[in-house]
């Protein structure tokens, strides 16, 4: 057999799909069919959502409906709750995820493969209350209702992390973002789920696949990494006299640059508005100030943009959420995205199998033990 080298898969068609397009050339990022611009302008999360799983953006009442199970799947079952209580409070929310993901697989599996669409729903409605569930227990010993009332997942999300109805404008915040991070073709995380899904495994480990792939901070932990960075800095002059240090010394700048995008990441200036206004809105600059300082020192020197994790991580923090629930947020999303891709994949499979180009010693003969040095 043989084949081209590309490190990192780069450049290499991997599959077919009709759910996104990723820089591509006179259509940049849509979904199915549809500009990033228009979906995170104009639509909800919920209407995103449906379009990836459902194949279509939904009419009133297809939305209504949606949004009716959705919010009826939102509930945990007792057995997942003891599992999450047992869970250390040390534990990264995204483990905390991955697990809870794989202990639902196995107290709700699935039954069969046109049980698809009800697992997507239910991973899309619980994974707020998961995460939630998990970080009160921890935190104050609260065994909390994952009812919220909100209609929203951002507003849902919301409500159960603050214990209160959330501001309007930090819930439109987030459900913009979720919109952001729904979809993205064939990156780490998705590639890796729809592996998994090529073996004909279960819906619930495709999307634990996901989940995995997406905790490393070169993909989901990027904003986390982002946020870290930026809360460093006292004053715009501090950001770049820091950041000229960092470059001096050759440190990588987490939420800079794309491995697609070469010139900018589309998704950037949306949320770099919504960091704006919420910025303005608490009274306080700096996060966004030090953003756009840091920006600024990146592009003149490295010329590289910023991508969507960089000034989501400011637009989070003012919401109140907290720093290691940035990717998390992050799955809450993109269950639309994965499990689209899960669902097409499984359409017209083929089971990934790429060959390796083999770099080790040439072929040796085999000494019995006394003659070995």
């Amino acid at each position: 057999m043989n084949g081209t080298y590309s490190p990192g898969l780069e450049g290499v068609i991997a599959g077919e799909t009709a759910i996104s397009t990723v820089g591509k050339k006179g259509r940049g990022l849509t979904y199915r069919g549809y500009a990033i611009n228009d979906l995170a302008g104009q639509a909800t999360f919920e209407e995103v959502a449906h379009l990836l799983i459902h194949g279509k953006l939904p009419n009133r009442e297809s939305l209504a409906l949606f949004r009716i199970r959705v919010r009826a799947r939102r509930s945990l079952p007792a057995q997942l709750k003891t599992v999450l209580e047992q869970l250390p409070a040390s534990s990264h929310p995204m483990d905390v995820l991955r697990t809870g993901c794989s202990a639902l697989g196995a107290i709700e599996p699935e039954a069969t493969s046109s049980d698809q669409i009800r697992v997507a729903e239910r991973l899309l409605a619980s994974f707020p209350s998961i995460l939630l569930y998990w970080y009160h227990y921890q935190a104050g010993g609260r065994r909390i209702s994952t009812e919220s009332g909100e209609e929203s997942l951002a507003g849902h999300f919301l409500a159960l992390l603050h214990g209160k109805k959330p501001e309007e404008l930090q819930r439109r915040a987030v459900d913009a973002s979720l919109i952001l991070y729904a979809e993205h073709e064939f990156n780490a995380s998705t590639f890796s789920a729809r592996v998994t899904a090529s073996t004909l495994s279960d819906f619930y480990s495709a999307i634990t696949s996901g989940i995995g792939t997406l905790r490393g901070p070169l993909h989901g932990g990027a904003n986390e990494e982002a946020m870290r960075l930026i809360s460093r800095f006292g004053s715009a002059d501090e950001a770049e006299k820091g950041l000229l240090a960092m470059l001096a010394r050759k440190e990588k700048v987490m939420g800079f640059g794309h491995r697609v995008y070469k010139e900018m990441d589309p998704r950037s200036p949306i949320i770099q508005k919504w960091s704006q206004k919420l910025s303005e809105a608490s009274g306080s600059m700096l996060l966004y100030q030090v953003s756009e300082r840091i920006e600024k020192v990146m592009r003149r020197e490295k010329r590289l943009f910023p991508n969507l994790d960089f000034y989501s991580a400011s637009a989070y923090h003012l919401c109140g959420i907290p720093t290691t629930m940035f990717t998390p947020l992050f799955v809450f999303a993109r269950i639309a995205g994965w499990s689209a891709h899960v669902m097409e994949q499984r359409a017209a499979n083929r089971l990934f199998r790429p060959i390796a180009e083999y770099t080790g010693p040439e072929p040796m003969k085999y000494l019995p033990m006394d003659q070995r040095g």
